[in-house]
């Protein structure tokens, strides 16, 4: 049965039944996998959900829900969705200017405009993603979650602002005068243990580790520390109450900015899981429609919004996930954890869950690989760096865009250093006039239109000019219009241009800028009138 185009595109991001089917293939195995990766993910989902401002409660539900329904309609069979600290970074100021309901009804557009991506199938985008932006993009984001943790680190409370890198001065400068040294102790111990027990033992959950240990030495110290404080013994029932409609104009800016981050990071975190199991490929429409369908639902219950989280996805893969029922069993098992033991986990210390948060940032960055860019050449780490600069000083999306800005700059430049147009070959002609043959080589776009122009027109000396462009690359209107008009100049002079080796698709660019007369392809064809002006 045929499907029209639309209707072909709308289910093609819809799971399959063999995606579902999946999930029978190792399911003791992926029960395992999802007891682990659960194990790793409380403390990140209590600790996101405290930073983002709206409470450990919501990082639980966001993990549980949007975990769920991330596992199930995703686009990644090993992909493990919650919350994460780079939205973390784009909620802080959204609670701070629009409160705790301006964050969920930011959560619901986003899920919205995630859907529409997945239908443009837009997710292909992310393969032309420089990978020094994503590196930059990376160390800022690592950087804002570690200042994020200053207050509860330090255990003052969270100075007013919004520049994260002014909250954490101002914390420090709270603790100078006023130290409470209990909570520095265990916040530094907790980040401690999780760094040395991960490169001890990387498959133990030291981040689980870290807090229990906290917890106790808490409990028998007796330390006067902040705690989570009371959570609920189960998911809220889903509720739209927090949506007010004449709100929403004023929230189309976030909510993008919110979409823009969960289908990066959403679809880098699905290439960070086929990188580590060879073989295997994430269908990017099918992973943005999980996350906007995960997106959907998590503020109905009371969550901030998700996006694939990479730490917890590479936990997944490494312990040998074979399917999505992994991820699955993952918030599964947060929400039995919430249901039984939710006074225990209350009494959880703000600050251990910022030493867990602390160790995380630190291990965002892979050092080596960043090295290895900052040195390949001096264009990726000028990107590097202003990514990451951009992302502490801006936002998160600003800085990717300035990233690829850069990028694009960059690589124009390197596209007009790579045009070359050099005389091939002289053959004199009697009187003393003769043809001069040139090569093109390389792309003829804009940014290099104005050099090879001024090149070709500035030939004297001959009475035709033979141009050879079986070397040319790629041809837009401007560099086409640019090879009109040094034609044009040339023939004001009396000199006849002759163009050959022109390939078929760059032929069409140039036949229909009136450069070459339109007709059969020919590979050869003198055109002494291109720019309008009659050969003599």
């Amino acid at each position: 049965m045929k499907h029209s185009p639309a209707l072909h595109r709308a289910l093609s991001v819809l799971p399959s039944l063999s995606d579902l089917r999946t999930m029978t293939r190792a399911p003791r195995r992926d029960l395992l996998c999802g007891l682990t990766v659960a194990v790793v993910a409380l403390p990140l989902a209590l600790g996101f959900g405290v930073t983002s401002g709206l409470g450990a409660a919501a990082g639980l539900a966001t993990a549980i829900v949007a975990g769920s329904l991330a596992a199930l309609f995703g686009g990644s069979a090993r992909q493990v969705s919650g919350p994460t600290g780079a939205m973390t970074v784009v909620l802080v100021p959204i609670v701070h200017r629009y409160g705790a309901d301006g964050v969920l009804t930011v959560g619901l557009i986003a899920g919205v405009m995630l859907l529409a991506l997945a239908f443009a199938r837009a997710g292909a985008a992310m393969a032309y993603v420089p990978a020094p932006v994503i590196a930059g993009f990376t160390i800022g984001i690592a950087s804002v979650i570690a200042l994020q943790q200053m207050p509860a680190a330090l255990g003052v409370p969270t100075p007013h602002g919004e520049q994260v890198a002014v909250v954490a001065a101002r914390a420090a400068e709270e603790f100078g005068h006023t130290p409470h040294w209990p909570a520095l102790f265990l916040s530094l111990g907790a980040a401690a243990l999780m760094l040395a027990g991960a490169r001890w033992k990387p498959r133990v959950p030291f981040s689980l580790v870290a807090v229990a240990g906290a917890t106790v030495a808490a409990e028998v110290l007796h330390l006067h520390v902040t705690r989570i404080g009371t959570l609920p013994a189960s998911l809220p029932v889903p509720s739209l109450a927090f949506l007010d409609v004449s709100r929403i104009p004023s929230l189309l800016a976030p909510a993008a900015a919110v979409a823009a981050l969960a289908a990066l990071e959403s679809l880098l975190s699905a290439s960070v899981a086929d990188g580590m199991r060879p073989g295997e490929h994430h269908d990017p429409g099918k992973e943005l429609f999980g996350q906007g369908i995960a997106n959907l639902a998590a503020p109905l219950f009371g969550g901030v919004p998700a996006t694939g989280a990479i730490a917890r996805t590479a936990v997944n893969v490494r312990t040998g996930a074979a399917s999505r029922l992994a991820a699955l069993t993952h918030a599964v098992i947060l929400a039995g954890i919430v249901a039984v033991a939710a006074p225990l986990v209350g009494r959880i210390p703000l600050t251990a869950l910022a030493g867990v948060l602390l160790a995380t940032a630190v291990r965002m960055v892979e050092t080596d690989a960043v090295r290895a860019m900052a040195r390949a050449t001096h264009g990726d780490a000028l990107v590097l760096l202003l990514t990451a600069c951009a992302t502490l000083a801006l936002d998160l999306v600003r800085a990717v865009l300035l990233g690829l800005g850069v990028s694009v700059l960059l690589a124009l430049r390197a596209a007009v250093r790579g045009t070359r147009l050099t005389p091939a070959a002289s053959d004199e002609l009697p009187g003393g006039a003769g043809t001069v043959t040139y090569r093109f080589d390389g792309p003829l776009l804009f940014a290099a239109a104005h050099r090879f122009r001024r090149g070709l027109a500035d030939v004297q000396g001959v009475s035709a000019v033979d141009l050879r462009m079986s070397g040319l690359t790629a041809v837009d209107a401007t560099g086409a219009l640019a090879l009109k008009d040094a034609v044009g100049e040339l023939a004001g002079r009396g000199i006849e241009v002759r163009i050959s080796g022109v390939g078929q698709g760059h032929r069409r660019v140039l036949e229909s800028l009136g450069v070459l007369p339109a007709g059969p392809s020919r590979n050869r064809g003198a055109i002494p009138s291109a720019a309008g002006v009659p050969a003599p």
